[in-house]
This record gives structure tokens, C-alpha cells and sequence, in this order.
């Protein structure tokens, strides 16, 4: 019986295709810095975030086959692969979901963070 890899790349969907799984995500506004193998660490603006992925803002010179390490303030150092790729956005899944206390707490930070700036 064959098997299949559970880390083998999922077919890329375009940033509007309403057909790509979502999960509830939470639009936010949050500065975090990200990185791809030893490159330099670059800070970008996470856009949404659910259990299973998020979207930031343009990140430049992006690999695409390679993954992507993101740094949320308060959070450990998360491990995503890139989905999608659009004009000023990337679409990336986490390699393991986040508890949903855990995407509670970055979603009240950012809110907190949001307000805090008003």
C-alpha cells in the first residue's frame, strides 16, 4: 500500500479563490518579523491569522519552495510554508495548527496593541 507525504506541498490557490480551505480567520493588524534560512530577519505586517495559517504583507525576494519562519511578539518561533503569492500579500500554513488559546491570545495582543495606538 502506498503512502502518501503529509508534508508534501499542497497545489497553490490563488489569494481570491474562495475555494481554498480557510479555517475563521481573524483580520488583524500586527508587526512580526520573518525570515527564510539564514537570511536576515525582516519585520512585516501579519494581516489575518486562523489555526492552520495567516497572510502578511509583501516580503520581498521570497522563496517559495522554501519555509518560512515567523516571530509574533509574546509568541515561540513558528514554522509556516507558503501557499500563495499574490501582488502584496503571502498566504502561509503552519506546519502545526495553533491551539485555539494560543490564536486567542495573539488575536486579543494585536486588538490591544491596535487600541493602545488610537
Amino acid at each position: 500500500m502506498a503512502m502518501t507525504n503529509p508534508f508534501a506541498p499542497i497545489a497553490p490557490f490563488a489569494p481570491d479563490d474562495q475555494t481554498r480551505p480557510r479555517g475563521d480567520r481573524a483580520a488583524i493588524s500586527l508587526i512580526c518579523e520573518v525570515r527564510q534560512g539564514i537570511r536576515e530577519w525582516r519585520k512585516v505586517r501579519l494581516k489575518d491569522i486562523s489555526r492552520t495559517g495567516f497572510r502578511i504583507a509583501w516580503y520581498p525576494n521570497v522563496d517559495l519552495r522554501q519555509p518560512l519562519r515567523i516571530r509574533i511578539p509574546g509568541m515561540e518561533l513558528l514554522t509556516a510554508h507558503i501557499r500563495w503569492k499574490a501582488e502584496h500579500s503571502l498566504g502561509c500554513e503552519f506546519a502545526a495548527p495553533l491551539h485555539i488559546a494560543v490564536l486567542d491570545h495573539i488575536v486579543r495582543s494585536a486588538s490591544a496593541q491596535g487600541s493602545a495606538g488610537d
